[in-house]
């Protein structure tokens, strides 16, 4: 029997009563995509799973898919390393982000296994955008919603967290640069809930307009979206797992780990062509 704690009042649980390891039946994956819907991102504790197991559990739940930039491993390659070495200063992901919004398809999920975390320091935030889009005015609310989104691989922000990792694992194929345009209030496609769809690492304009005629509202809204009652934090141990909802979770991982290695392996799941109000 598997039981759900929720982490903190936005969103967040962690899962208990389950060895992911296990072939796994239909009611138990049911059970923890439901908890996964209502609480947007649920963890796992002491998952001891090799990186073949750990992509078979994420094929229960959507098809695996390979990170454009970076290389995966030889034997799972839709399953990155996720690394920051003693001496790099920078982490990957360190910035609040929606994974690969500058795709035409955005994931639907990530899942990060813990592999190496320091003994203190690497947490992960999450953030909810189902409360970021819920709090905003009524005014606000209908300014945006007829609103898409210039997203793009580009930004210079997000690309200094991926530079280290460019040096020693670049994907050969990749594009220099992805762009896409997505609505600014997303509909979630199995919620039916309204999310607010931007965020600081990709989204660069709103479409017809300039960066700088785009800034100022956009500002407002990377700083809204993350307003610390909409997060919870989760602290990583060896075999720990984060499983949560791209469409409407965003997530930050905190370098506050200098000269310490950081190791996780990570896994994306297809998504489909967002869809606005």
């Amino acid at each position: 029997m598997i039981a759900v704690h929720p982490i903190a009042g936005a969103l967040g649980a962690e899962i208990s009563g389950v060895d992911l390891a296990k072939d796994l039946d239909d009611e138990t994956i049911m059970a923890v995509r439901r908890a996964w819907l209502e609480h947007l991102v649920v963890f796992f504790r002491d998952q001891e799973l090799t990186p073949q197991q750990f992509l078979d559990f994420g094929r229960r739940f959507g098809e695996p898919i390979e990170y454009p930039f970076v290389s995966g491993l030889p034997e799972t390659p839709e399953v990155i390393p996720v690394l920051k070495l003693e001496h790099e200063a920078v982490n990957f992901g360190g910035i609040w982000h929606s994974d690969t919004t500058y795709l035409e398809q955005p994931p639907m999920a990530s899942m990060l296994i813990g592999r190496e975390v320091p003994e203190a320091g690497g947490d992960t935030e999450f953030a909810s955008m189902y409360m970021a889009y819920d709090t905003l005015s009524d005014g606000m609310k209908r300014l945006l919603e007829p609103l898409t989104a210039v997203n793009s691989s580009a930004l210079a922000d997000v690309s200094r967290t991926r530079e280290d990792r460019l040096k020693d694992s670049a994907r050969r194929d990749a594009a220099k640069q992805y762009v896409a345009e997505h609505p600014v209030v997303r509909v979630h496609p199995e919620t039916g809930r309204r999310a607010l769809y931007v965020n600081v690492a990709h989204t660069e304009r709103f479409s017809g307009m300039t960066r700088e005629e785009s800034l100022p509202l956009l500002r407002y809204l990377f700083e809204h979206q993350v307003r610390p009652e909409f997060t919870c934090r989760f602290r990583w141990r060896p075999g720990s797992i984060a499983f949560w909802d791209n469409r409407c979770a965003q997530h930050n991982a905190i370098n506050d780990y200098p000269g310490r290695r950081r190791l996780m392996h990570r896994l994306t799941l297809a998504g489909d062509q967002p869809r606005g109000a």
